[in-house]
């Protein structure tokens, strides 16, 4: 029996969405990073971008266990001296919902051009309207 190996012109796509509405940032990234990558379907192919569109709503409203609302800091540097710049988890849920999913979920892709093609099918909403209506996304679950 032959392995099979998906190719890039006859993957199918769907839509999801995916409320993080009082879910964990983690068990949402985690979700979302699986469906991305395409690893829900039979015809996974490690090499290839076989994953679907994810869609994130209500990502302002997302959980965060423990003390990393405080504890958890975000950096970013500009590239010039003393340019380092750090938030912590409070400040990135009240300024930048939509970048705090949007790394978390990132981290999980492969690195590399294959990642980068995953990421652009990844849109996050801090709010629950979202403009995808005409794909007719499937509701996702997350436990």
């Amino acid at each position: 029996m032959k392995t099979f190996m998906q190719k890039k012109e006859t993957v199918e796509r769907i839509w999801y969405v995916i409320d993080a509405e009082g879910k964990n940032l983690g068990r949402v990234a985690t979700k979302a990073a699986h469906i991305l990558r395409g690893k829900h379907k039979p015809t996974f192919t490690p090499h290839i971008d076989c994953g679907d569109y994810v869609i994130i709503v209500n990502a302002a409203k997302v959980n965060l266990t423990g003390n990393k609302l405080n504890d958890k800091m975000y950096y970013n540097h500009s590239g010039y001296p003393g340019g380092l710049r750090e938030r912590n988890a409070k400040t990135m849920i009240e300024n930048y919902p939509e970048e705090m999913m949007e790394r978390a979920i990132k981290g999980m892709l492969p690195k590399g051009r294959l990642g980068r093609a995953m990421y652009k099918k990844l849109f996050v909403y801090a709010g629950s309207e979202h403009n995808q209506q005409a794909q007719k996304p499937i509701e996702m679950k997350v436990d």
